[in-house]
């Protein structure tokens, strides 16, 4: 998700470079045991065959599922971690999709979707950088091309990647904002990844670009969904918009969606604050070196802690004094680990979301009169 100056593959050594065991914590916000009580809860949701639900019993999404997998793999649990990632490969489709919605593997969902397809590679590369077991990265990379060869068959000429295609094939018929941001994270982890095991793959690499110059410069080409706060802060989270612009796009917003002393809004017209989407505007903080308000946002949401097992809940409707929805949701969970990593710095893995690997140079400037000026 977005970060300062990148780094190239090769710089990163092929075995871990933390202390082994280490485990992230923020002191006066969470301590170690608090983070191991949380991959607690991920741990003690997995299914026997890897699969991470949205929380004991419920469906499964790949996105989501990834982001809890990342999460053991901060918190030091790697034999569930490559459970989980090879899960992945024994519900792909054949074009390298997944259905966007999973219940004991079965398909609950037609749709398929492309950031869903993307992700996979965010965290394949997480893995690697953390545990340097390139064997197992190599052994899962078929899995992970074919998903980010399914999400680039749904670019348009002018590079935007539309958000699905249905049970005939079917693409949809717009892109989204917060969509496009997240597979141009995936793009460049995915570039990274094929560099490190020998397998380049310059097109992902301009197609990152392409993709990353519209989610920078030509927002009007996506779907209006600027309700939502993820299409506020997912353009830096996802290393499209850095620097200054960064900066400014963050202060923008920032009081229509955060609600001082609780984390977040979801939309910006409720009364509802949720936990996932503050810890991504942490990390999205962090992408920009403020710390200090990213520290704070992560401890203003602890209040969705719960105490007993380490688990939180996914949002508090604050009008009403109510949890909603009444679930305690893995990604959650699995938001506030990888958030405390990327702000402590602790694991090889916070590089993804503070460091991004390098992308081809933008082929098309800022002010550029490039087609995506043409609806």
């Amino acid at each position: 998700m977005s970060r300062a100056e990148p780094r190239t593959a090769p710089d990163f050594p092929g075995a871990p470079a933390h202390r082994a065991g280490a485990v992230p914590e923020l002191p006066g916000v969470l301590t170690a045991a608090d983070v191991l009580a949380s991959a607690g809860y991920l741990l003690g949701a997995q299914r026997p065959d890897g699969a991470i639900p949205w929380f004991p019993g419920g469906h499964t999404d790949v996105w989501d599922h990834v982001e809890c997998a990342m999460a053991l793999t901060a918190a030091g649990h790697t034999d569930a971690a490559r459970r989980a990632y090879r899960w992945l490969g024994t519900v792909q489709l054949p074009d390298g999709s997944w259905p966007a919605k999973l219940r004991q593997n079965t398909p609950a969902s037609p749709l398929r979707e492309a950031n869903h397809a993307a992700y996979p590679a965010v965290g394949l590369w997480h893995y690697l950088l953390v545990t340097g077991d390139d064997a197992f990265a190599a052994a899962l990379w078929p899995t992970v091309r074919a998903g980010v060869e399914f999400a680039l068959g749904l670019r348009t000429e002018r590079g935007e990647i539309r958000w699905a295609r249905d049970s005939a094939g079917r693409a949809g018929d717009h892109a989204l904002l917060t969509a496009c941001a997240s597979i141009h994270h995936g793009l460049r982890c995915g570039a990274a990844l094929g560099e490190r095991l020998g397998s380049p793959q310059p097109e992902w690499e301009l197609a990152a670009a392409r993709l990353g110059h519209l989610v920078a410069e030509h927002e009007s080409v996506f779907a209006d969904r600027s309700r939502y706060s993820m299409d506020w802060y997912y353009p830096v989270l996802g290393g499209a918009v850095r620097g200054e612009a960064a900066l400014r796009r963050l202060a923008d917003r920032w009081d229509t969606f955060v609600v001082p002393g609780l984390g977040i809004r979801c939309v910006s017209d409720q009364p509802w604050v949720t936990g996932a989407e503050t810890c991504e505007l942490v990390l999205a903080l962090a992408a920009v070196g403020d710390t200090e308000r990213a520290t704070a946002l992560l401890a203003d949401m602890q209040h969705l802690r719960d105490a007993d097992d380490g688990a939180y809940w996914t949002g508090y409707q604050f009008a009403e004094d109510v949890r909603w929805p009444v679930e305690r949701s893995t990604w959650t969970s699995a938001a506030v680990i990888l958030a405390a990593d990327a702000l402590s710095a602790t694991t090889p893995g916070a590089r993804v979301f503070t460091a991004h690997p390098p992308v081809a140079a933008d082929p098309e400037p800022a002010g550029c009169g490039c087609p995506a000026l043409v609806r």
